[in-house]
């Protein structure tokens, strides 16, 4: 008997989980709007270097009765492609001979200067963003990126901090709070009055974000029975698919920055009031030395599930009775230098490592640079939102079909290739462009639901948690780099596209010598990993089991296609580090 059990008991998935489940899903609406923010927050509108201040575009236009854009030729030379006016430069005297039809001056001979007197930013896109705000163009442009990377890295921290306390103080207490924080701090970020205090505020954003994720999904999975983790979970994970839907409506509705920043945290004051309705986890208050309390919770969730009388039948030693093996369990501790203590143990986790840290490279490089598509930014956000309908879909057939090993590495693979074709494709033949982006976008988020299950099946029970924690660490750290390397096209346009694409090829190669888990018994030891995959046991592998597939599934949040796998509920809890 188990936990499992005592839940089948009090009502199974009844009443209470439904509303449980729903409640903790809805704040993954505005996940998406977290992760990818940066998209709209910091869009590049359409720029120039202002006019001197004693020329006005305006009224020079009507004196030399010339349209604003040619008249500007005057005072703005062409940039390298000669196709549009240059962002950084102007002449440093106005240039009126270009006016005449026929002229024939040497554009390139001619003096020019920085932008001295700032910008002027075109508004039919945007009205208002931190680029325009602060300036961050021509030698600033690097910051623009730097504010996902700084954002990224309160998620990373944010999921070892959050980790720790919500062992120490419950999953409850710490996710009514990481609420408050996003909502408190989100909406301070509006108010930022420089470049350092929004980043500031970001970083602390996505910590508390990262508070949310975590402690939301082990909440919902330690109330739901094993049996209906899968169907629950895949249901959830459309949550933030959907988000990325909402985020592209309401940047469009809004257009403001600091509007759309309010929006999209405002919410986290709702789930912070009706947060406090959350029963906590009975199973953590029993590993915790706090029964009575745990008890109490159940008996709740019995009444609500329509089963008062089991108030009478569950008693205190009923509820030690079905826990007696996760509280035993929860007297062993592992580190992630047991993951690469051995043989079998160091080659999964090397390779885990290379899949999660490039699936999520691939996937921001494509997510946070929607503009270069010469596509509406708006409409690019709700087709990528889309097409992870049907890249969930696909990333379950080859699953079930073609096993793990070759559905990892074949969404690798597939994606690398498609990023790389697009580097080819003219920046005129825009559909084509645009096609290829969702494609790509498609196969990366397939490699994130692939890789939760795979990784879950490869890592024996008594390490799955700290194993899970350790590599999915790689992935915050991917997304971290990510945006850095937009930078890199001020070299050589189609240089991001070959780092990206180079790294999926290379962890494709890797997600090669991973061991097949397809109809495979889950490993319990060590010693089973060992015994399977360095080919030293034979008989191993005739071990009664149950497919990962049954008791684990993929849901969005932290990361946009980064679900957290389910463990099964005799697994043991996580430090703040394993809480990854």
């Amino acid at each position: 008997m188990g936990f499992a059990d005592l839940l089948e008991e009090v009502g199974g998935f009844g009443r209470y989980q439904w509303l449980h489940v729903t409640l903790i899903s809805f704040p993954g609406l505005m996940m998406a709007s977290q992760n990818l923010l940066n998209n709209f927050i910091s869009g590049m509108p359409a720029h120039h270097c202002s006019l001197p201040t004693n020329h006005s575009l305006h009224n020079l236009s009507l004196f030399y009765q010339v349209e604003e854009q040619q008249l500007l030729r005057v005072f703005i030379p062409p940039d390298s492609s000669g196709s549009r006016l240059d962002r950084c430069r102007r002449y440093v005297e106005p240039q009126w001979q270009l006016l005449a039809a026929n002229s024939s001056a040497n554009l390139s001979q001619l003096p020019t200067e920085g932008c001295l007197d700032g910008w002027t930013f075109d508004r039919s896109e945007f009205l208002s963003t931190t680029i325009s705000e602060w300036g961050l163009v021509c030698s600033l442009r690097p910051l623009k990126q730097m504010i996902q990377t700084i954002y990224m890295g309160g998620v990373l921290t944010g999921a070892i901090v959050f980790g720790g306390l919500s062992d120490r103080f419950g999953r409850r207490s710490v996710l009514i709070w990481s609420y408050l924080l996003l909502a408190v701090l989100g909406c301070s970020s509006a108010l930022s009055p420089s470049y350092s205090a929004y980043c500031i505020f970001r970083f602390l954003s996505g910590m508390a974000v990262s508070g949310i994720i975590l402690n939301g999904v082990s909440l919902k999975v330690e109330w739901i029975p094993t049996k209906s983790r899968t169907i629950v979970g895949t249901l959830t994970s459309f949550f933030f698919t959907f988000g990325q839907m909402i985020l592209a409506g309401l940047a469009y509705w809004l257009r403001d920055w600091r509007k759309l920043q309010v929006v999209v945290c405002a919410p986290q004051f709702l789930f912070f009031t009706y947060s406090w309705w959350y029963s906590e986890s009975a199973r953590w208050l029993v590993l915790n030395r706090r029964s009575e309390e745990a008890l109490k919770t159940l008996h709740r969730v019995a009444r609500i599930n329509g089963k008062p009388e089991m108030v009478n039948k569950l008693t205190m030693e009923v509820l030690h009775s079905h826990m007696s093996k996760e509280i035993e369990s929860s007297h062993s501790s592992f580190t992630a230098f047991d993951l690469l203590k051995t043989r079998g143990m160091r080659r999964i986790s090397i390779c885990l490592i290379a899949v999660w840290f490039s699936t999520s490279f691939a996937y921001y490089g494509l997510a946070m640079d929607l503009q270069k598509f010469g596509v509406s930014i708006y409409l690019m956000q709700i087709i990528f939102g889309a097409v992870d309908f049907p890249a969930k879909l696909f990333a379950l057939a080859t699953l079930s079909f073609l096993g793990r090993r070759v559905s990892q590495a074949g969404c690798l693979f597939l994606s690398a290739a498609i990023i790389f074709a697009n580097i080819f494709v003219p920046s005129d033949m825009q559909t084509v462009r645009t096609v290829l982006a969702c494609l790509g976008k498609a196969f990366t988020s397939a490699s994130f639901t692939t890789v939760y299950l795979y990784t879950g099946e490869l890592y024996p029970t008594i390490i799955r948690q700290t194993g899970m924690g350790f590599v999915s660490t790689f992935s915050r750290v991917g997304s971290m780099a990510a945006p850095a390397v937009l930078i890199l096209d001020e070299v050589l346009p189609a240089l991001p596209s070959l780092v990206y694409g180079g790294a999926a090829v290379l962890a494709g190669c890797f997600a090669c010598f991973l061991p097949e888990t397809l109809n495979m018994p889950l490993p319990d030891t060590i010693e089973d990993v060992e015994e399977k995959w360095s080919g030293r046991s034979s008989a191993s592998g005739q071990k009664e089991g149950v497919s990962l597939k049954k008791g684990m599934v993929c849901t969005d949040g932290l990361m946009p296609d980064e679900g957290v796998a389910l463990k099964e509920l005799k697994e043991t809890e996580g430090s703040g580090l394993n809480a990854l």
